[in-house]
C-alpha cells in the first residue's frame, strides 16, 4: 500500500529524467535489476541469486547492476543477467516494472537509480557465477528476510505484474529503510 505522499505517476507516465524528479541536485549513479519469471506447479517462481562479492555480498539479490556507458537499461539488464547467470535475455523479451530511487544520505555517491524489469523469456538454464549463486523463490514466499530491506517495499509488486515507482531513502546504517515513498499499479 503506498505511503502517504507517496509518488503516484499516470499510465505511461516516467519519472522526469533518468535519475527522475525525485533526485533534485543529487547524483544518482544508473543500474538495472531483471527478474526472470516462471510457472510452476506450486505457483510462480522468480528467479533472485546469492550475492558472493561486492555491494550487498551476503544478501538475495536480483539480477542486475551498473549501466554501461553507451548502453540503454534493457541492454545492460540482458548483459548483466548473463553475466551474473548464464542466461540470455532478449531487450524485446523485457517487461518494464519501474523505477526506484535509491538514496543513501550517510554515503551519496552510493545513490542509484534503478530500472527494474521482469521477463518470462530467456534461453539456456541459470548457472552459478562469480558474483551469484542463482536459485528460484516461489513469488509467494520470497526470501525478503535474507534481502535488502527496501525489498518488501517494492519486489511484491514488480514479480505481481506491476509498475512500481519509488523512491527509498536508507538510514545512516546504510541497510535499514528510513523512509520509502511510492506507488504501484497492475498492468
Amino acid at each position: 500500500m503506498p505511503s502517504a505522499g507517496a509518488l503516484i505517476r499516470k499510465p505511461g507516465e516516467r519519472l522526469g529524467g533518468r535519475c527522475g524528479r525525485y533526485c533534485g541536485s543529487m547524483s544518482s549513479t544508473p543500474v538495472t535489476l531483471c527478474f526472470l519469471l516462471r510457472d510452476c506447479a506450486a505457483g510462480p517462481q522468480v528467479l533472485l541469486g546469492l550475492k558472493k562479492t561486492g555491494f550487498g555480498v551476503g544478501k538475495i539479490v536480483g539480477l542486475g547492476g551498473h549501466v554501461e556507458p553507451g548502453e540503454s537499461d534493457a541492454q545492460a539488464a540482458c548483459r548483466e543477467v548473463y553475466e551474473e547467470a548464464g542466461v540470455t535475455v532478449l531487450e524485446e523479451d523485457l517487461r518494464d516494472a519501474g523505477l526506484i530511487e535509491f538514496v543513501f544520505p550517510a554515503r551519496p555517491e552510493w545513490n542509484m537509480s534503478t530500472r527494474i524489469f521482469t521477463t518470462r523469456h530467456w534461453a539456456g538454464d541459470p548457472v552459478e557465477s562469480s558474483e551469484i549463486v542463482p536459485e528460484w523463490f516461489l513469488a509467494s514466499a520470497l526470501p525478503l528476510d535474507r534481502m535488502w530491506q527496501d525489498a518488501e517495499h517494492w519486489l511484491p509488486a514488480a514479480v505481481d505484474g506491476g509498475v512500481v515507482e519509488a523512491v527509498i531513502t536508507l538510514n545512516e546504517d546504510n541497510e535499514t529503510v528510513a523512509s520509502a515513498e511510492y506507488s504501484s499499479r497492475g498492468v
